[in-house]
């Protein structure tokens, strides 16, 4: 009887080994299909950076777009050196747009809500 319970027991504790390596196997898995998600879409930026025809370059963002992954053009907000990197200024004189975006350079990108790359940004100054 005390065999069996030690037998049962070493059955257990083989079948918890087994699960425990199937899940870390899966984890394994996940992480690397994550880190392969992350070259693919790097891939594209830079495609898309660099894509002289109108169809390649919409239908490149056109697929980041369907994988959560967005163009930013901050044009008309408020200039954040936290969100955004000033590439230029340009002269206003109006007060009101100070400070402002007037123009988008290069365009950022976000995977879902995790910033990829910081827009480059020309920004309105008071003369």
């Amino acid at each position: 009887m005390q065999q069996e319970a030690t037998d049962a027991a070493s059955d257990a504790d083989a079948e918890l080994g087994a699960e425990m390596i199937a899940v870390t196997s899966e984890n394994g898995a996940l992480e690397h299909a994550l880190t392969e998600r992350a070259k693919l879409i790097e891939l594209c930026v830079y495609a898309l950076d660099r894509a002289r025809s109108t169809g390649v370059a919409q239908r490149l963002a056109d697929g980041l777009h369907e994988i959560g992954v967005h163009a930013l053009y901050p044009d008309g907000e408020r200039f954040d050196p936290a969100r955004h990197e000033a590439g230029g200024t340009l002269p206003t004189t109006d007060p009101v747009l100070d400070g402002t975006i007037a123009e988008t350079e290069i365009p950022g990108f976000a995977d879902r809500d995790q910033l990829l790359r910081t827009p480059v940004v020309t920004v309105y100054r008071l003369r």
